[in-house]
């Protein structure tokens, strides 16, 4: 969708000026802001498509796996994960003072937009009263990330003065929250159905994307009731037309963007608006340059047995000396692991050797070696490879942000933690799942109440992990589930090319620490405080 993908050089340089700014990026920009520049409708959409670009970032999508236990950043400290992984950042780490400046930059320009778009005469009143819709989602967009990386932040409705800047303080995190809602509300009243866009502007927000996220916050706050009150309004097909796309694997290939199950995504195109980062995450042996982002042995052992088993369950058949045959199928979708058969864009295939000594043509290319290029677990990425990628993966595949399985797994939380859970909201939910992904076995497919809600509770949380994986959300559902401290401390692994003295041969990848009483919250960046003493610290740092 080239209107949003695209941004006006002109825009850029009005960006240019804003991003410079200290402060919260609020000083106000004489040029961005004059009368004279909101004389059209093309130049508020230039604007609004602005905020679009900043509504999140690539890299973040998909290093913030790193940032929990599905997945380790090996080399470096791309987006600060390695750091905060370790437990030895501070308020002073470039990623804490990125993420507050990127969020409040959105919001920033959401604030010009709706400022301003009154000045524009012979506006159509519909499409005025749709792009403010399409802003205040983006605002309430970005305050839901702030609010759930930092708690208590400054919150404001308009473009405030430097003045006013060097002095605002944080605000509590429930009057956050109860903006980030109304804002929402207001979104889902002015925006359109999925269905009601044409072509050209598939990909901008709709009613059922301001649900979605609507959802996903009531979600994080464990409000179990407006959870499934919000997904049911989804479900019903009032409020736009989604279903499951018929193939997991398929559902990230270029060919069905903006597919049944998409309600929000990160639009990308092949000239505009690119990134390569599977440059640094698929197998060297298919044209990687090294490894950058590994998936743990932890997210491989989650996977179920296609007898619907988990591996340590009596009767699923599991064999650690041949661990990925027999597994859920979307685990081949998402990880690549010894021996995985890679196709090739031209639908040849090639197997990957990754045990070491098993290469029979001894490139060792993709080899397990402690201290090599190779992937510091012995897996690689193979969600989001995109066969249509130019040189070095440079990729215009959009990365979806909210998903129509998402909404199915959000509601058969929210029903087992009111204690509705049966057959039907099962067969709904995980059942739906589990038949796209490819289970036939009825231990797989059917419900079993004799779970219990813990048993049920346990089921779910596995099974978001699992269809969600290397999607950035597993960060922020081990922190409001309050299990990062449990998974989140002591190793992370690899395959079974170690030591066997140690952990039973499991490769010994990172060391982790997750303090509960602080890193349930990001410190206030540093240079903040220094520029504005009301900005009091969060506990801890």
């Amino acid at each position: 969708m080239k209107s949003i993908k695209h941004i006006s050089w002109v825009v850029l340089l009005f960006l240019t000026t804003i991003t410079s700014c200290k402060k919260l990026d609020l000083v106000p920009t004489d040029r961005f802001t004059d009368v004279n520049y909101w004389t059209s409708t093309e130049k508020a959409n230039s604007i609004l498509n602005t905020a679009y670009s900043q509504m999140f970032n690539s890299s973040r999508f998909f290093l913030n796996e790193a940032l929990s236990d599905n997945a380790y950043n090996g080399r470096g400290d791309n987006e600060g994960v390695a750091s905060i992984a370790s437990g030895t950042y501070d308020a002073s780490l470039g990623r804490i003072k990125s993420e507050w400046n990127d969020h409040y930059s959105g919001i920033k320009t959401c604030n010009l937009f709706l400022d301003n778009v009154d000045r524009i005469e012979n506006m159509d009143p519909a499409l005025k009263a749709r792009m403010k819709g399409e802003a205040r989602f983006l605002r309430a967009f970005q305050y839901f990330q702030l609010m759930t990386w930092f708690g208590d932040v400054p919150l404001f409705d308009k473009d405030i003065t430097l003045e006013e800047s060097l002095s605002i303080g944080r605000s509590p995190r429930a009057e956050v929250l109860a903006f980030i809602l109304s804002e929402l509300d207001a979104a889902i009243e002015a925006l359109p159905l999925n269905t009601a866009y044409a072509q050209a502007d598939r990909g901008r927000i709709t009613k059922g994307a301001a649900l979605g996220l609507k959802a996903r916050v009531y979600l994080y706050e464990g409000r179990w009731q407006d959870v499934a009150t919000t997904c049911e309004a989804i479900m019903s097909g009032n409020n736009g037309s989604y279903s499951l796309f018929n193939s997991y694997a398929g559902l990230f290939l270029p060919q069905n963007e903006n597919n049944s199950e998409v309600l929000l995504d990160f639009q990308f195109d092949p000239v505009n608006r690119t990134y390569n980062h599977l440059f640094d995450f698929v197998p060297i042996s298919v044209g990687a340059r090294l490894n950058a982002l590994a998936p743990t042995q932890e997210l491989v052992d989650s996977y179920l047995m296609t007898n619907g088993r988990t591996i340590n369950q009596a009767g699923s058949g599991y064999d650690a000396e041949d661990p990925y045959v027999n597994r859920d199928p979307r685990m081949t979708a998402t990880i690549v692991y010894h021996n995985y058969n890679w196709t090739r864009p031209d639908g040849t295939s090639k197997t990957i050797y990754i045990k070491p000594g098993t290469d029979p043509d001894d490139t060792k290319m993709d080899e397990y070696a402690a201290g090599g290029v190779s992937s510091p677990t012995g897996y690689y990425l193979r969600k989001y490879y995109d066969p249509t990628s130019l040189t070095n993966f440079v990729s215009g595949l959009n990365l979806i942000l909210i998903r129509y399985a998402d909404v199915l797994l959000m509601y058969a939380e929210a029903r087992n933690e009111l204690g509705t859970m049966d057959e039907s909201v099962w067969n709904q939910t995980l059942r739906a799942l589990r038949n796209r992904a490819g289970f036939v076995d009825p231990v797989a497919l059917n419900f079993n109440a004799s779970l219990g809600q813990d048993g049920l509770r346990t089921a779910i949380r596995n099974e978001r992990r699992t269809e969600l994986a290397m999607e950035g959300l597993r960060i922020f559902d081990i922190r409001r589930w309050k299990t990062a401290e449990v998974v989140l401390n002591g190793w992370s692994h690899g395959a079974k090319y170690g030591p066997a003295s140690i952990d039973n041969g499991y490769i010994r990848a990172n060391l982790r620490v997750f303090d509960p009483g602080k890193h349930y919250l990001w410190p206030i960046p540093r240079d903040e405080r220094n520029l504005n003493p009301n900005l009091q610290q969060n506990p801890g740092w």
